[in-house]
């Protein structure tokens, strides 16, 4: 989108889809000609005006690039530790009851081989979950500061940060 103005009438803005362009300018200049036709215009153009006076319109980009790239990484950070949680939980039980198994391997107790075979199988699904367990907790750990980034974004003009001591209030 881009926004047209007037010199005579800076309060008149003309929007129109695209790219600043000679297209863009004569779809702004049939605005015009509507406003004209309606009596909306506050200024009189009676010496002419071409598509070539408009005044682009730009928006001031107030948002730093740094402040932006961080919301973006922390957004990556906490989608990430959420894909390791469930990762987590959906192997948890599993992972338990192979982790009692082993216990099994430690005493004079006879084991079947169908046993240890499944045992062996078992040792795979132990193993991604005790790997998806140490990201997860190293993710949770980066996921606190991407936290506080997001907190520090979504919090208004009018808020004022909270102290620990008033959460327990």
């Amino acid at each position: 989108m881009v926004q047209y103005t007037l010199a005579q009438s800076p309060e008149v803005k003309l929007t129109v889809p695209g790219k600043d362009s000679a297209k863009a300018r004569e779809k702004a200049m049939d605005q015009l000609i509507e406003l004209m036709e309606a009596g909306k215009l506050p200024t009189d153009l009676s010496e002419g005006f071409g598509p070539h006076q408009f005044i682009e319109v730009k928006e001031l980009d107030l948002v730093n690039p740094e402040e932006e790239d961080a919301i973006t990484q922390a957004v990556q950070v906490l989608s990430n530790l959420a894909t390791l949680k469930l990762k987590v939980q959906a192997s948890r039980v599993d992972a338990l009851k192979i982790r009692a198994q082993i216990d099994k391997l430690f005493t004079d107790e006879d084991v079947s081989e169908a046993e240890i075979s499944d045992l062996k199988e078992g040792f795979k699904v132990l193993k991604a979950y005790a790997q998806a367990n140490l990201r997860y907790r190293e993710a949770r750990a980066q996921a606190e500061h991407a936290r506080t980034v997001l907190d520090q974004a979504l919090r208004s003009e009018t808020e004022t940060p909270k102290r620990k001591s008033d959460k327990a209030e």
